[in-house]
């Protein structure tokens, strides 16, 4: 079993990896002791691991079963109300625990339904996507969207354990395999450069499922995410870093209707529209740039946009994105592997342009 530990001022918590832990019992020892307990989750992964996780729950506790559609339209206002409603009717309280068992989406509104009910009770993330495992599951992030943009509606909250086990990503397809290394690519931009030169010597490892790469990669994005988290929790220093790339990938999630892209395949072009910017204003070398994309593309990402979507209403959706200051726009963008920083951008025809090169429309 490996551990890495979110240091937080106050409280400290564990992201437990261990291959097949959704069916060891020493899984159960984990878990917060609790006489109710609810899972939340979508029909197709209950289908793979429900059974697997009540065998966790003591005999005794109660367990409520709360499935969501499996679209990141369940990030919804009123999906979230329809959670409260059915865990209040069954007099869940704060000693109750959430389990979030799924992947981002699950991750982020159970994690928000945990932060707010009753003002908070406990909360376990077990993610079974890559992108959960590797990002969304852990540092204490929830929220929901809004028909405005992505993730606007939220809180930190964070949780007293994450279960990880690699086996889950077997039952993933390409698609979402893929969208999860869009995640896995954003660290070696902004936090270590050997991660980048690790990645390209192993793209074929990779694809192939190689167990002991995969559990060194997800170890290697949960120790730098634990890290930047532990030093900066509520995103008000170098977290923000974090969000390479995010910026233009909700404004795509926003145009394109929430779950029409997955949310690494918008992060992926998201980093290449960033890192263009920041080689057309000689901040990075075009080397990197030129790194990024043979990566994106080993993983069968998207590196264009469509072009029925409008570069003004990507702009425009871009200025409501919650990093945003004073209505300033906030972009981070790469210097080279491994070191990126966060800029205040004042100028939008550099933008228009930047996103009509990649296809947007006018």
């Amino acid at each position: 079993m490996v551990t890495v530990t979110v240091d937080l001022s106050e409280k400290k918590y564990g992201i437990e990896i261990t291959a097949n832990s959704l069916t060891s019992k020493k899984s159960s020892q984990l878990l917060p002791v609790s006489n109710q307990y609810a899972i939340i989750s979508n029909e197709l992964i209950a289908g793979h691991y429900l059974q697997s996780i009540k065998r966790l729950i003591p005999e005794k506790a109660s367990v409520i079963i709360c499935l969501i559609p499996d679209s990141e339209k369940s990030k919804s206002p009123e999906q979230y109300l329809k959670l409260l409603d059915q865990l209040l009717s069954e007099k869940f309280n704060r000693s109750s625990t959430i389990i979030a068992l799924g992947g981002g989406v699950v991750g982020d509104i159970a994690g928000f339904v945990a932060a707010t009910l009753h003002r908070g009770c406990n909360l376990v993330q077990i993610p079974t996507s890559l992108l959960a495992q590797v990002d969304s599951s852990v540092g204490g992030k929830t929220a929901i969207n809004h028909s405005s943009g992505k993730n606007l509606i939220g809180s930190f909250y964070q949780p007293k354990v994450v279960i990880i086990d690699p086996e889950t990503l077997k039952t993933l397809d390409k698609r979402q395999f893929a969208s999860g290394m869009g995640e896995v690519i954003k660290y070696a931009f902004i936090h270590d450069s050997s991660f980048l030169v690790w990645l390209e010597n192993n793209i074929d490892s990779i694809l192939s499922f190689d167990a002991t790469i995969l559990e060194s990669m997800i170890e290697h994005c949960c120790k730098v995410k634990a890290a930047v988290v532990s030093a900066d929790e509520r995103e008000e220093g170098q977290r923000v870093l974090l969000n390479f790339g995010h910026t233009f990938a909700h404004a795509i999630e926003n145009i394109a209707g929430y779950g029409n892209w997955l949310h690494g395949e918008a992060v992926a072009v998201g980093m290449l529209l960033a890192s263009k910017l920041a080689v057309n204003n000689k901040l990075m070398n075009e080397e990197f740039f030129e790194r990024l994309i043979i990566l994106i593309k080993a993983f069968d990402l998207p590196t264009v946009i469509p072009d029925e979507f409008s570069a003004q209403k990507l702009l425009s959706s871009m200025y409501r994105d919650k990093k945003n200051l004073d209505n300033k726009m906030q972009l981070i963008l790469p210097r080279a592997a491994g070191h990126s920083e966060s800029v205040t951008w004042n100028d939008d025809t550099s933008l228009l342009k930047l996103l009509q090169s990649f296809g947007a429309g006018k």
